[in-house]
């Protein structure tokens, strides 16, 4: 995959499985919401999710009600504060 890129479809899944007890979800939004996208745990995670590179620039996202975020730190805020997860840039 190229850098920057959002992962695949089993890639989400296998970058998420981790998250899926909703005690874990909530501990990484937690360190999210407390230390903002410049935390190095953050960043790591970010990056991850997105083949070594964070987004930058507008993000577009699988999402009818709200298709669009200025920057891949808001987009993933609105994951964590609706408690979608699984929604793909």
């Amino acid at each position: 995959q190229q850098a920057g890129t959002p992962l695949s479809g089993q890639e989400y899944y296998q970058f998420f499985m981790y998250l899926r007890v909703a005690r874990r979800a909530r501990t990484a939004c937690l360190l999210r919401m407390l230390y903002g996208c410049r935390n190095p745990l953050v960043q790591r995670l970010d990056k991850y999710e997105n083949h070594g590179v964070i987004p930058k620039g507008p993000i577009c996202a699988e999402l009818s009600e709200n298709p669009f975020f200025p920057d891949f730190c808001t987009f993933s805020l609105y994951r964590c504060i609706s408690k979608r997860y699984f929604i793909k840039v």
